[in-house]
């Protein structure tokens, strides 16, 4: 895939900025995958507009590491694997891939469960169906890839694009009151008084960033064919700046939108305790008077599990051929990976239903919280590291920003383990 999309050279701005314009969306589509969708929903309804605040920081701390996996890409022509494999010793390097598939693995149940759940709230599919019905997607990456990876990047688009115009109708259906919208993203001391609200601020936070968006991104960025002198690389990485910026803030959007369609559609009723997704599709309609609202609800849980199926598998194939350079085919990859997902799936639907799959879809994010500081850490000793960077190295306060990020992260998820340890426990 390198440097088979073409960067005008002599083009204007916006030129260029379509042709740098895609590998951001791609990866903002970990960022509203239906692993969110749990947090953002209990915390709307529980808590109103109040925790719109940890949304717009989660999605801040996004945009910076996003855009740090993007410059140590165009910068040193390697993505976050490569890098760890050239920098660790092979035991180091086997463990952190070992890891990396365990996310990637807990990220496609996350898909697989969610498109299930879509499947039946939409066609009144059994879950179990639902979940051995994902696994042809296979076969829809099989064909979307062979189109060309610009095809791809476009149909990315376009379900964002369905995700985003859902809720936008959703949010017009639920009418919420825009002051206290307004107000919600702003900080408040309550979020650290409340334990209950801290908890799923500490969730929402511990699971918007997707360890392997990280590898994914160093990697895509390095399809454009842009000049591989400073200058090249100085206006790569704006333009790449500036499509993660852009993609990241429609995440952004869609994860406020649930909560916010949340808040003003059963916190205000006094339902203060829907966290699932199916409670919520059931209640929207009757709540809002329009049919419209549970099905629209539904298509959007549907996009946004495939559009994450998409992504998995691209970044499973780079972190593979990076950690281990074992390049698989395409589908035998995602066949694997996706044979993973829906074992613990199909077993859990099957004994538990429902309820099954939904602490299973926690659990999954609480497997994501526990990997990505192995990706983080790296990134912001790479893209520190003068020997790597050269010129291109993090400045000063960049640097103190990226540190202070990690360990953010570090802490609140290990304070979400610790917390759903003592829950399980």
């Amino acid at each position: 895939m390198n440097g088979t999309i073409p960067v005008p050279t002599k083009a204007g701005f916006w030129r260029k900025m379509l042709a740098f314009s895609g590998p951001g969306y791609l990866v903002a589509v970990g960022y509203m995958d239906p692993g969110n969708w749990a947090t953002d929903l209990a915390g709307g309804s529980q808590f109103g507009y109040q925790l719109l605040f940890v949304i717009l920081l989660s999605n801040l701390m996004a945009i910076l590491l996003q855009t740090l996996s993007a410059k140590l890409g165009i910068v040193s022509g390697r993505d976050l694997a490569q890098a760890c494999r050239d920098h660790y010793s092979r035991p180091v390097v086997i463990s952190l891939w070992l890891l990396c598939e365990i996310a990637i693995c807990a990220t496609d149940l996350a898909e697989v469960i969610g498109s299930a759940i879509a499947l039946k709230l939409l066609f009144g599919l059994p879950l179990v169906l639902g979940i051995m019905i994902t696994a042809l997607d296979v076969l829809a990456v099989m064909y979307l890839q062979n189109k060309g990876f610009r095809f791809l990047e476009a149909f990315v688009v376009i379900l964002i694009l369905t995700i985003g115009g859902c809720f936008l109708a959703e949010m017009f259906f639920s009418r919420p009151n825009l002051f206290e919208v307004a107000v919600g993203f702003m900080p408040t001391a309550e979020i650290v008084r409340n334990p209950a609200m801290l908890y799923i601020a500490i969730g929402i936070l511990g699971a918007t960033v997707m360890p392997h968006n990280l590898y994914l991104h160093s990697s895509i960025v390095q399809t454009r064919k842009y000049e591989k002198n400073a200058r090249g690389k100085t206006e790569a990485i704006q333009f790449a700046t500036l499509d993660a910026v852009v993609a990241l803030m429609s995440a952004l959007f869609i994860n406020a939108g649930i909560l916010v369609v949340a808040a003003a559609t059963f916190h205000v009723r006094g339902e203060y305790h829907v966290a699932e997704i199916q409670d919520a599709f059931k209640m929207l309609s009757p709540m809002l008077g329009t049919p419209m609202a549970s099905t629209l609800f539904a298509l959007a849980l549907l996009a946004s599990g495939q559009n994450s199926t998409l992504t998995g598998t691209l970044a499973g194939q780079i972190v593979m051929e990076g950690f281990l350079n074992i390049r698989l085919r395409p589908w035998l990859r995602r066949l694997v990976t996706r044979l993973l997902a829906i074992v613990p799936a199909v077993i859990c639907a099957a004994i538990y239903g429902e309820s099954g799959t939904a602490k299973l879809l926690v659990f999954s994010q609480v497997i994501l919280s526990l990997q990505l500081s192995f990706a983080v850490i790296p990134l912001v000793l790479f893209t520190s590291d003068p020997k790597k960077m050269g010129a291109f190295v993090n400045r000063a306060w960049l640097k103190g920003l990226a540190w202070i990020t990690a360990i953010a992260i570090a802490l609140l998820n290990a304070k979400l383990l610790l917390d759903f340890a003592g829950i399980t426990g």
